[in-house]
């Protein structure tokens, strides 16, 4: 029987253990976590098998499966280090960062294999209640494995089959360089953008009351955790601080223009920026598995959404995501449907055409 240890059931952990139990319900797995409660709900809950109190019990696992903050995740390797484990046992993560994490992995003994992962999703909520099988389809799931071999790899993810993902290899240098400038600086920005304005109203309660539409939009990632985010800024500093550097640069560059009237600057500034947003999308670079959009107007009132998904499902069409991107009142909204082949996309446009939907394709 394969046994599967998995340190940390919040949100992750307990996703991957779910998605673990769907593909096979004979797997056996065995899970630590600092919430009794969290220990006890999936127990209860049947998504784990046994309930342990640390990882010195990951001795007899065939995989181990590291699902908390990064800081405690090089923390956890090198317990790992000092441990008996069984030969051949296949160790991985799934932290935000990769270099001090795959240099951790070093210490291990040379009888297991080191395979750090990196899924890209997750949910404003937390905790082992919110997780799904579900929660990572469609969605990367990054590999960075520079000295585990290729049948290695292919046995995690056979395990991890039932998640869906979109796999993709990387050096822990290329990983934390393209997270750091998608993911950790934008939340630094969204941060940043809420505590300046919350001191720029701090006498005009209103002002905060009012923030919503592109505002709220742009800032929803400041509503992260902030003790995993303290983790991840700590384990690529260097990363982070240099793409700081260069956005600061750019901010500096659009101020003095605005001072100084420099008409031509500030239109290339927005210009610039709006030809590599209209590119932005996994069709426009290259051989990398795309997403395929629609985008609809619907009236602000209740059912609407519902009346859209309601005939996809009827017609038996797959939508991977939906996404409200802007809702004011008296004005219609504007619903993006995702769909995973160009297939989809033109049968979805066909029939909520044909459902008198105003429908526009973007690429």
């Amino acid at each position: 029987m394969t046994e599967v240890f998995i340190n940390g059931l919040g949100l992750i952990g307990s996703s991957l253990a779910r998605a673990i139990k769907q593909k096979d319900s004979q797997i056996k797995i065995v899970a630590a976590d600092l919430n009794q409660h969290a220990l006890e709900y999936a127990k209860k809950q049947k998504i784990i098998d046994e309930a342990v109190g640390s990882l010195r019990n990951a001795a007899t696992a065939d995989f181990i499966i590291l699902a908390t903050p990064v800081d405690q995740i090089i923390k956890s390797l090198h317990q790992l280090s000092k441990l008996s484990l069984k030969s051949g046992t296949i160790i991985t993560d799934v932290g935000s960062t990769k270099q001090q994490i795959v240099a951790a992995a070093k210490t291990l003994p040379t009888q297991v294999t080191f395979i750090s992962g990196h899924p890209m999703a997750g949910s404003h909520k937390t905790g082992v209640t919110a997780g799904r099988a579900n929660l990572f389809e469609n969605a990367f799931y990054f590999i960075v494995a520079p000295n585990a071999s290729q049948v290695a790899i292919v046995k995690l993810q056979n395990l991890l089959q039932q998640l869906h993902v979109k796999w993709l290899e990387l050096t822990p240098e290329q990983h934390d360089r393209l997270v750091g400038q998608i993911s950790h600086l934008p939340h630094i920005i969204a941060a940043a953008l809420v505590n300046q304005t919350q001191q720029a109203f701090i006498n005009s309660p209103l002002g905060m009351r009012m923030a919503a539409g592109g505002f709220k939009s742009i800032t929803r990632i400041a509503a992260a955790d902030p003790t995993m985010w303290s983790a991840i800024l700590q384990t690529n500093a260097t990363i982070i601080a240099d793409q700081l550097r260069a956005y600061q640069a750019e901010l500096t560059k659009i101020r003095q223009a605005i001072l100084v009237a420099d008409q031509k600057t500030i239109y290339n500034f927005f210009a610039s920026a709006k030809v590599s947003r209209d590119q932005l999308g996994p069709e426009k670079i290259g051989g990398l598995p795309g997403f395929y959009d629609l985008f609809i107007n619907i009236p602000d009132r209740v059912g609407s959404i519902a009346d859209v998904t309601r005939i996809l499902a009827v017609k038996k069409i797959n939508l991977v995501n939906l996404h409200i991107l802007e809702i004011r009142e008296e004005i219609d909204g504007i619903l993006q449907l995702t769909f995973m082949n160009e297939k989809s996309r033109a049968a979805a446009k066909k029939i909520l055409n044909e459902q008198h939907y105003q429908v526009i394709t973007r690429k």
